[in-house]
């Protein structure tokens, strides 16, 4: 760390020295200004209360959407990884019947 001049030692000195003589008070009315403005502030109506609580749900519900993603991820690569297979007919499905159906 570097020493201080010896010009700052003096002017630091000097200030401690100095008297101080002005008045810590509050202005007249101060007080009265403090309160009239606190009961005049507008105060969040519903609207903005719906705002901030709607957009922490939103992030919650996007946050639990990414944990359900996550969390069932391997059953739902399986999903697409059979269906990236050449697809299948079955008999259970039945836009497939009516098409047979229909081109027959």
């Amino acid at each position: 760390m570097k020493p201080n001049p010896p010009e700052w030692d003096r002017l630091v000195a000097a200030a401690r020295r100095a008297p101080y003589d002005q008045d810590m008070s509050a202005p007249y009315g101060f007080a009265a200004r403090v309160a009239a403005l606190s009961q005049s502030a507008d105060r969040p109506g519903l609207a903005f209360v719906f705002q901030r609580v709607s957009l922490r749900a939103m992030g919650l519900a996007a946050a639990l959407a990414v944990a359900a993603v996550a969390i069932n991820f391997t059953s739902v690569r399986h999903l697409f990884d059979n269906q990236a297979a050449a697809p299948t007919q079955t008999a259970d499905d039945p836009t497939s019947e009516l098409v047979d159906l229909a081109s027959s």
